[in-house]
């Protein structure tokens, strides 16, 4: 048996969310709906006229994806993205991802991803705690045979 490596494991499981998220706030621009409506109506503003949550939404479930699965783009002729450190950082991620989160359950589509966010956030802590550092580049299993 191998050794569970938590980091991939939460950044394949914040993957999901910021896919979720994308899609829920694509359906949040033709169907806008605050989950908490049915307490109160004060943020209703957020959604429409002006689709200020969907557009928050659709910001961090991009950049949550361009975090998690950095396409080979350089960021200057020496450097990408994925060998900087905030793309190495778990800290960074565990900055930044509440926020997502919290976008995601305040839309009524985007329930889901913000649960998917929690989850991936605490298998992200849970990593950090036991002292894993997140690679650069995702290596696949070694072959053994």
């Amino acid at each position: 048996m191998g050794k569970l490596i938590k980091n991939h494991w939460a950044r394949l499981i914040v993957l999901t969310a910021a896919i979720y998220q994308v899609a829920a706030a694509l359906e949040g621009f033709f169907w806008p709906k605050i989950f908490w409506d049915f307490l109160t109506t004060n943020l209703n503003g957020a959604v429409y006229p002006v689709p200020i949550l969907q557009t928050l939404n659709l910001i961090f479930g991009i950049l949550a994806l361009a975090w998690e699965w950095p396409l080979n783009i350089p960021l200057s002729s020496t450097t990408r993205f994925a060998e900087t450190v905030v793309h190495r950082s778990i800290e960074a991620r565990l900055v930044v991802y509440p926020l997502s989160a919290l976008a995601a359950l305040l839309l009524y589509q985007g329930t889901n991803p913000g649960i998917y966010y929690l989850i991936g956030m605490g298998v992200y802590f849970w990593a950090y705690s036991e002292g894993e550092v997140s690679l650069s580049i995702y290596l696949p299993p070694p072959l053994w045979g």
